[in-house]
């Protein structure tokens, strides 16, 4: 069994900051891409930004030089440095990690992907 747990969500104005955090735990071999995802209300579920097992970060354009993700292969956990923060990031923010849970499935490549439960982000203007 795998979790991913969030936190690091809330309220803030316009121009703050939030860090969000990301704690994979239970039956991992290893942890292949890890990538924060956003959903906003009536709008599709979007790809934020994404970071390799090696660290090679990419962002989706609307957030790119304003946050920042990393990660920490030791405690298996992404984070998400979120600055000069819009109204339009509101969302709820997902966790997700592509997981391979022993080492027979990472042998084959056979990876699972799975999610948190989300975390409220609202800035307010």
């Amino acid at each position: 069994q795998v979790q991913l747990v969030e936190s690091g969500g809330g309220l803030v104005q316009a121009g703050g900051s939030l860090r969000l955090s990301c704690a994979a735990s239970g039956s991992i071999f290893t942890i292949n891409t890890m990538a924060w995802y956003r959903q906003a209300p009536e709008k599709q579920r979007e790809l934020v930004a994404a970071i390799t097992s090696g660290g090679s970060p990419n962002y989706s354009d609307s957030v790119k030089g304003r946050f920042t993700i990393s990660r920490d292969n030791a405690k298996k956990t992404v984070y998400l440095q979120m600055n000069s923060l819009k109204p339009e990031d509101t969302a709820v923010y997902y966790c997700n990690a592509d997981i391979f849970t022993t080492h027979y499935s990472y042998a084959v490549n056979n990876v699972a992907h799975y999610w948190g439960q989300g975390t409220q982000v609202t800035v307010s203007s």
